[in-house]
């Protein structure tokens, strides 16, 4: 399998870096996790974006999901453009979401966006994406939210979303080869409760679960600190760590 990091600020768009996206590519499939705020420009440097072959939006705030919005301007009106709707999996809702965020009516546009997008709401369960295994669980957030497991030949990547403490995290990570894990809050703090992690709760997790290697993500850079976050991923898990950043290319 191979993970590239498309974006990956918490939130809103950082200056170098969009928000959340990453690109999942496994037997010739290509999975894009979440499209968030200004991903599709960056996504363009890594690959054609007509090449996808199937999106999951974890959730509906906008920085995991607003630029499936631009990307129906792209694919409708591009003459090269695949002619069959693209499916994009998202929690309950999530085509009338996306239809009332992208605001488009009129004679050129479809007001159901059926023709760009093949809508499929998530259940917790396991299906399959071509080549690959995905299982999706409900975790700790104010919006229905996904965290999720994605499997290949052997190689396994679990993904938390936005989420607080929860079972479901450790689930879903049990044994895996890298947890990509949000780390928008500090310890210390008075954080809201089932909202996010903090560095330390990734860290946590990463070891109850077992997983080989912990990337770091979300972080909302005005508010956060990116060596105190590492500092407390790794008093709490002794495997490799790091911070992700836009342009990254883990093999697994």
């Amino acid at each position: 399998m191979k993970l590239t990091v498309i974006g990956c600020a918490g939130s809103f768009p950082a200056p170098d870096t969009p928000c959340s996206a990453y690109l999942v590519e496994a037997g010739g499939y290509r999975l894009l996790i979440d499209f968030g705020t200004g991903s599709l420009g960056e996504l363009q440097k890594h690959l054609d974006p007509h090449l996808i072959d199937a999106v999951i939006v974890t959730h509906l705030h906008a920085d995991h999901f607003f630029d499936a919005c631009a990307y129906a301007v792209m694919r409708r009106y591009a003459s090269d453009a695949p002619k069959h709707p693209l499916p994009l999996y998202g929690p309950t809702g999530v085509a009338d979401r996306i239809v009332a965020a992208y605001g488009g009516q009129g004679e050129l546009c479809s007001p159901s966006m059926r023709d760009v997008y093949d809508f499929r709401e998530l259940r917790s369960g396991t299906f399959d994406l071509g080549p690959l295994t995905v299982t999706v669980d409900r975790v700790a957030h104010p919006v229905e939210t996904f965290g999720l497991r994605v499997e290949h030949a052997g190689s396994s990547l679990a993904y938390t979303s936005d989420s607080g403490p929860c079972q479901a995290l450790e689930a879903l990570a049990t044994h895996c080869d890298v947890l990509l894990a949000e780390a928008s809050y500090l310890e210390g703090r008075e954080n809201p409760k089932d909202v996010h992690l903090t560095g330390k709760e990734a860290g946590e997790y990463a070891t109850k679960s077992g997983a080989a290697r912990l990337l770091l993500t979300h972080l909302v850079e005005p508010w956060n600190s990116k060596d105190q976050t590492l500092a407390e991923a790794r008093a709490a898990y002794t495997g490799p760590v790091e911070v992700v950043r836009p342009g990254q290319v883990y093999e697994f």
